[in-house]
């Protein structure tokens, strides 16, 4: 599939990564009746506040009722946008896996788009997000325009010259890059890659300076658009396919390695429309905007302390997933693909439910983190009051139905049975960190609006060491378990990971609780809320048993209605499990009236 052109590689690894289906946007307003008002340039400039102390001060006052209404309605278009987003991103899925199934074509995709997406999380969504938005929002309410609008023209010269400069370096670096994480593929494979990274660095500028304009309207409480943006992303890449693919029958012909080049190509392409629908919303709410190189501007001295710490501590985590791709090329063939299909699925939850509500949570945190820390510890309990309840039955279903998952989104194509099974066992892996992980994202948007980003980044220190060392201690014996032709060693990897991210959460509550003092979510309400889980799960594995199963492949109810060779048989089978689960989910909670973190976000 990608030595010379036209012949396929035997199966191998596969899987399509998405840099973050994050997005960017932005809204319209005026902007001449408040520069009439704005004070003149010597008041303007307020000397910065004194940074706090290492310990938040506490009030004697009782505590203010947080703006929870503000920041679950937040929550909820984040979430919103970003489910429309994932979304398009399982389609894309589908069709590559259609296409690409687990060839070495594809493991050459995981491994290119890996490397800048390394890039772009580090210039990203959340990094600007834990040094701009902090700032900015400390402008915007303290009503200093003036100085938000050159802060923020600032912030994205800067980012613009750091984003492209480093696009260049990969570019001219690929072919090192490439040999050097991994050494043991065939050059064909080698040289595909390089190929597809060339194309893929300047993809990742483009939406690393989209990370600026989220970081903005986040800070204007305006989600929606900039976290379903993405969409076009996912859907210039499934049109690339189709066209080449299908209509001009490429695939049908052994094009596979140029078709790949295609998709690289078209999410390019799909990044600067990611990019371009943004800026009609960017644009109307930047007032006294500047662009500028100046590192001089009015706080871009306390972004750039805040961003320094922040990227080193995102740069260790993400360097556990780059790892973790370096390490799974050593093993054996398939191991990138059972990753990049796992991550695919086990991310969704996690970007859904905790980084929409750490994301939604941080401009209303650092506004409480200028006030009292009563006001910030309320914030933190409710938002890990609704990750859990969010997040508890994500964990239980890819636990037990996770088969039946994969095999509806999954199994066609170049895709089978046996990838199906292999998957299915990486992602019950990664399924055991999803709460941890989700829930420490909001821990760290805690640390970041009480202006603190050096206590994250050690944690991410930790985390790394933590992940890497489980996860070579234990891929080398799952590597000897086998499903079919394909080996497990990613499984160890994936738990490595789990654990590492169950230390950092731990790590995270430890020392933010000697900062705010008790904000865990309620004892009793987490027993309820695992009860209502269990309950789910036993409904999940009942309507399994009808229905069902994957893994191990067992046919039931719907394979003797439809056929067993019907290409509806696991999609119906995953629709008709996963609606049990969650029906009874919901059912359960309410009976045991934990269902209040759910009611109170519709009302809000």
């Amino acid at each position: 599939m990608c030595s010379p052109i036209g012949s396929r590689f035997s199966r191998a690894r596969s899987s399509a990564s998405s840099p973050r289906s994050g997005g960017w946007t932005t809204r319209a307003s005026s902007c001449i009746a408040s520069s009439w008002k704005a004070a003149p340039k010597a008041q303007a400039r307020h000397p910065p506040p004194p940074r706090p102390s290492h310990r938040v001060s506490e009030s004697t006052d009782p505590p203010r009722r947080p703006e929870g209404g503000r920041g679950a309605r937040a929550a909820w278009l984040v979430g919103a946008g970003i489910f429309l987003s994932r979304i398009a991103g399982l389609v894309r899925e589908m069709v590559f896996s259609f296409y690409f199934g687990n060839s070495a074509v594809a493991d050459a995709w995981g491994a290119a788009l890996r490397t800048p997406n390394f890039i772009q999380n580090l210039l990203g969504e959340g990094t600007l997000s834990a040094s701009l938005i902090p700032v900015y929002a400390r402008f915007l309410e303290e009503g200093r325009e003036e100085e938000a609008g050159r802060f923020a023209g600032a912030a994205l010269g800067v980012l613009t010259v750091a984003a492209f400069g480093l696009a260049v370096l990969g570019v001219l670096l690929a072919p090192l890059m490439v040999h050097v994480m991994y050494p043991v593929w065939a050059p064909e494979k080698q040289a595909l890659t390089v190929r597809l990274v060339r194309i893929l660095f300047p993809m990742t500028a483009v939406l690393a300076i989209s990370a600026w304009g989220l970081g903005i309207l986040n800070s204007h409480r305006r989600f929606f658009v900039s976290y379903v943006a993405p969409v076009l992303w996912n859907l210039a890449q499934i049109a690339g396919l189709l066209a080449f693919g299908s209509f001009l029958g490429w695939e049908a012909i052994g094009r596979d390695a140029d078709l790949m080049v295609v998709l690289a190509v078209s999410a390019f392409i799909g990044g600067v429309l990611q990019l371009g629908i943004m800026l009609p919303w960017v644009v109307p709410v930047m007032h006294h905007f500047r662009l500028s190189v100046s590192t001089k501007v009015t706080g871009m001295a306390d972004a750039i302390h805040n961003f320094i710490p922040v990227v080193m501590s995102r740069g260790v985590v993400n360097m556990v997933g780059l790892l973790d791709f370096i390490l799974a090329g050593l093993l054996a063939s398939g191991a990138i693909a059972m990753m990049r299909y796992s991550q695919m699925l086990y991310m969704l939850p996690i970007s859904l439910f905790g980084m929409s509500i750490a994301a939604s949570e941080l401009p209303e945190l650092s506004r409480a983190g200028q006030a009292r820390v009563e006001d910030v510890r309320e914030r933190v309990r409710g938002a890990l009051e609704r990750i859990m309840f969010l997040l508890i039955p994500s964990t239980l279903v890819f636990l037990v139905l996770g088969d039946v998952i994969v095999a509806g989104l999954l199994q066609h194509g170049e895709f089978g049975p046996d990838d199906t099974a292999a998957v299915y066992a990486v992602l019950a892996a990664f399924a055991l960190g999803i709460s941890g992980s989700a829930a420490s994202r909001v821990l760290s948007s805690a640390f970041y609006a009480l202006r603190d980003t050096r206590t994250p980044a050690r944690v991410a220190y930790l985390r790394v060491f933590v992940s890497a060392a489980a996860g070579v201690t234990l891929m080398l014996p799952f590597d000897k378990l086998g499903v079919g032709t394909l080996r497990l060693g990613a499984v160890g990897l994936a738990l490595g990971a789990s654990i590492g991210a169950w230390t950092e959460n731990f790590l995270l509550r430890r020392r933010l609780g000697a900062r705010i003092g008790p904000h865990q979510p309620r004892r009793g309400r987490t027993l309820r809320l695992c009860g209502a889980g269990l309950a789910a799960a036993i409904a999940g594995l009942a309507a399994k048993a009808v229905l069902g199963s994957a893994a191990p492949l067992r046919t039931g109810l719907v394979a003797r209605v439809l056929g067993p060779y019907s290409a509806l048989q696991w999609p119906v089978v995953m629709a008709g499990t996963v609606l049990a689960f969650g029906v009874s989910y919901l059912a359960a909670a309410s009976a045991l009236q934990v269902g209040v973190p759910l009611s109170r976000l519709r009302q809000r």
